[in-house]
């Protein structure tokens, strides 16, 4: 649990690529880093 105080502070992610394009459904793999802290996950897109 945390606190979630706004976008701007949070993790977002809009869907797009780094041209802008929206990726296809599928399975995704993500990393956030935090100071000495490193988690990674999977998230699932479905359209």
């Amino acid at each position: 649990m945390g606190e979630y105080r706004a976008r701007e502070s949070a993790a977002y992610w809009d869907g797009r690529n780094e041209i802008g394009e929206r990726v296809a459904s599928g399975i995704y793999i993500y990393e956030l880093l935090a100071g000495d802290q490193r988690a990674v996950r999977r998230m699932v897109i479905s359209k």
